[in-house]
Parts: C-alpha cells; structure tokens; sequence
C-alpha cells in the first residue's frame, strides 16, 4: 500500500521486511534529506530535519501541534523553524503539513498541521514496525490507509490543480477536503475501527456544495480504497 510515488528498486526486498526498510531509509530516505532536502534551502540543522522526519513519518495521518513537536525534538528552536523544515521536506516530496481547512487563510496559517507523507514505504520504514503490528492494530492500520489516501491526493493535486487540507472543529473532523476554484470535496476515510460520519454531516451543513466522497468501509455511495488509489474516483462534480 503505496498511494503516491513508488519505490521499485526496493520490491526486490519485498519477502524480507528489515532489508526492504533498510533499503528505504539508506538508498531513499537519507539521500534526500541529506542532498535534496538541503538544495532547496538554508538549513542550519540538518540533524533536527532528520529527526523532524522521522517523527512527522511516524505520526502521518495524524494531528500534530508545533508545540508538541517542540516537545518531542531535542534543540528545535522554535516554532517558525520547525514550519520552514516542514516546508522543505514538502518541497522535496516527502513529508507535507496539510493545513486545516478554513475560508479565512489567516486561521488556515495558524492551525495545527496534519502531517502526510508523500508515499507510506517513508512510513513504514520509518518506524519499522511491520506488518504484522498493522494487521493488529486498527488504530495504526487506520493511519496506514489514510496515509495511503493522503499520498494519493498529494500526487493528484499539482496534476488537478486542487489544494488540499484537512477539517476540524471540537470533535467533528473529515480527514481530507480538496479545494478548485470554487469546488469542495469532503474526504472521509474508513480504515480502521473508527467512524467519524458525525464530522462529514457537519462539515456538509456549513459547505452543502461539497461533494461527499467516502473511502472503504460499508456505507452507502461509499469506494473502495483501490479504486480510489487508481483514481478511479472523480474529486469534483
């Protein structure tokens, strides 16, 4: 389960899970960080790039406050540091901050990002869990598949000319709300054990234009996760 761009070289491994994600991390993962990564822009400390990496791969799919990362990395300076790093790794198409989705850019530049990976191998070599703990774990199997919908998304938006964002407000959220000119999409995504329909209605009373589009689970007009990740699903009406 990919979703964004694909790693070939690294199917060979494909039978043994610590090759396949030291392979990952030494021939992909580092090179960017420590050449592309670093040709986009001034960065003074290349070690916390890496651990920011490190730590938005292991939280992809997921909520993650700039104060909480300060808390989490060791010499992280502050906050607007941590966003110029987040940026760069978007630049180079492994890690990206999606904002949250308000019609006022002032708050969307304020809100807690949702980090993304851009493809999941730079998840799961990351943090080099397995497959075995995702298959028991519905939580992390659902992070997993909505990482999966995320990176497909990131690889679709500069092909559609669509942004992309997240939602949420109190306990309401929709996990993806991709935005053209004057189209909205509301994204949900059924991967593991939860189920947040409660966020869709809501998001769909304030924006009754956007289209709903519900991946996996057994609801009705809900797509399969393959067809989404083929594009076999249209974004927009």
């Amino acid at each position: 389960m990919q979703g964004g761009q694909h790693v070939p070289e690294a199917t060979i491994f494909a039978k043994d899970e610590k090759r396949w994600a030291s392979y990952v991390r030494d021939a992909i993962i580092e090179p960017t960080i420590s050449q592309d990564v670093l040709a986009l822009g001034q960065v003074r400390k290349p070690a916390l790039m890496r651990a920011l990496f490190r730590l938005g791969a292991t939280y992809s799919g997921q909520e993650l406050s700039y104060n909480k990362m300060l808390g989490q990395l060791q010499d992280a300076g502050n906050t607007t540091t941590l966003a110029h790093y987040l940026d760069l790794l978007g630049k180079a198409g492994v890690l990206c901050a999606l904002p949250k989705y308000d019609e006022k850019p002032v708050t969307r530049r304020k809100s807690s990002p949702r980090l993304m990976v851009f493809d999941t191998s730079l998840m799961t070599a990351t943090d080099g869990l397995g497959r075995a703990v995702y298959a028991a774990d519905s939580a992390r199997r659902g992070h997993l598949v909505e990482s999966a919908v995320g990176a497909r998304l990131l690889a679709r938006a500069p092909e559609e000319g669509f942004d992309l964002f997240w939602w949420r407000e109190g306990t309401s959220e929709v996990d993806f709300v991709a935005v053209r000119n004057d189209s909205i999409s509301a994204i949900e995504v059924k991967g593991g054990s939860e189920s947040r329909q409660g966020g869709m209605a809501q998001f769909l009373s304030r924006h009754p234009q956007a289209k709903r589009i519900v991946v996996g689970g057994s609801s009705s007009g809900a797509c399969t996760l393959d067809d989404f990740l083929r594009d076999r699903v249209p974004l927009f009406y």
